[in-house]
Order: C-alpha cells, then structure tokens, then sequence
C-alpha cells in the first residue's frame, strides 16, 4: 500500500506542477473515497489541497465525519451549505423523480467545486474509482465532471485498503464500502452487487484478475459498461 499512495501523491504532484496550477479543491463527504482522497491530496500538496464540505440536504453524519478526517489529518477545508440554493432551483423547475433531483444536488456541488478552482487557480480533483467509474456510476458533470481522478485506476476493493493502511476512521470504512451497487443508477431492473463481487467480476472482464467464473453477470456487467460508455468519454461530434 505504501508504493500506491507514493504513486498517486507523486502523481497528483507531478499533474498539478504540468498544469501550473496552485493546487487542487475537493469535495469531502465523509464517504470512504472521498476521505481516502483528502488524505493523499494533503500528503501530496499540503494546505494547497482544500477539501469542499458541501451539505445539501444531507444527514448530519457525513459532515461530521468530514470534519473529523481534516483534522485528523490536517487537511484545509471549508464548508458550504448548500441546501437553500438547492431548494430555490427545485422549487422554480418541474417536478423530477429522485434520480432528477440527485444528480441536481451533484451538479450544484461540481459548480461549487469549480467556482473555487477558478478563483484560486486549482485543479478539480474527482473521488470516483474504478468500479464505479466503469458502470457509470457517477453523475454526468456532477462528480464526473473533474479534472483529475486520481484514484480512478483502482478498483473499490483497493480503495478500502488503502484506507485501512492510511489509519482512517473505523467508522468511515466500515460505512458500508461494500454495499450493494446497482450500477447505472436506475436501480430497476439492474443486477445488484457487493463491490466484492463486482471487482471480481470487473477484474476477470479486463484481464488484470481471474477471480470470478459466472458467465451471466459478467455479460450483465459488459452491457452495463457499453451503455455508459457516454459518460466516460468526451461528446461524439457529428463528422462532415
């Protein structure tokens, strides 16, 4: 684990000094990703690295675990509650579903997010890891829309035991980080998966493990990566 985190810290370092950027804003959730993150981003960049807590109508825990990452580990953060711009959007637009209203409060946060980026001069880094990435597990140009993904090249698994190895809160890992997913997030009629399950199968469809042998969900899981293809990739440009 040590070399990992050496690798990404260099990396975000070495991405940050190419970009001649002053450093790099994130969103911090209290979540496992992005806690994980805020600890490298620190160790990498030091109070150049500033950590975004950015609650919209969101339960308190989140927050509170946020906080007490950055003062574990000494990262720079400041915090925004955004639930009363939020409501104003919801309440001047056409009622939505849940997932409507989900990626709304992802895309607020990313115009946050890039709000100080520009200020500062920083670089936007994104939380997302290699198991949701794939199945498109994000929001398009919610906390998909970043500059960089530094733990983007590591499946889910791989990112609890980076967190495990970095001394990160008990509370924050055992939080459900191997939950079921239901990837796309539509929810219905997609397979549901333990990230234990689904990293398997992950690594069997790319080659880097063979770990899994269920031909059935590894064809769900192939059809669930071509469908979100679109939201890994740059727009496709009608060509004349």
């Amino acid at each position: 684990m040590e070399k990992t985190c050496e690798r990404i810290e260099k990396w975000i370092s070495e991405k940050t000094k190419d970009a001649r950027a002053r450093g790099c804003v994130f969103g911090m959730s209290g979540g496992l990703d992005s806690s994980v993150l805020a600890v490298l981003a620190k160790r990498a960049l030091g109070r150049k690295a500033l950590g975004l807590i950015m609650p919209c109508e969101s339960e308190t825990k989140g927050r509170e675990l946020a906080l007490d990452v950055a003062k574990r580990f000494g990262v720079n953060v400041k915090e925004m509650d955004l639930t009363r711009v939020y409501n104003t959007l919801v309440s001047i637009l056409p009622k939505g579903d849940e997932t409507s209203r989900g990626n709304l409060k992802a895309r607020l946060r990313m115009l946050v997010l890039y709000y100080f980026a520009n200020s500062k001069k920083y670089l936007v880094l994104g939380t997302g890891n290699r198991s949701e990435l794939l199945l498109g597990h994000f929001t398009k140009y919610g906390d998909g829309g970043v500059d960089l993904l530094p733990l983007g090249g590591l499946y889910k698994t791989r990112i609890v035991h980076l967190a495990r190895y970095l001394n990160l809160p008990k509370e924050i890992i055992e939080r459900e980080p191997l939950a079921v997913i239901r990837p796309g997030q539509t929810g219905r009629g997609e397979p549901g998966f333990t990230y234990e399950k689904l990293d398997k199968i992950l690594g069997d469809i790319e080659g880097t493990e063979m770990l899994y042998s269920g031909l059935r969900d590894m064809m769900n899981v192939r059809k669930i990566i071509k469908r979100t293809e679109h939201k890994r990739g740059v727009p496709d440009i009608c060509v004349f």
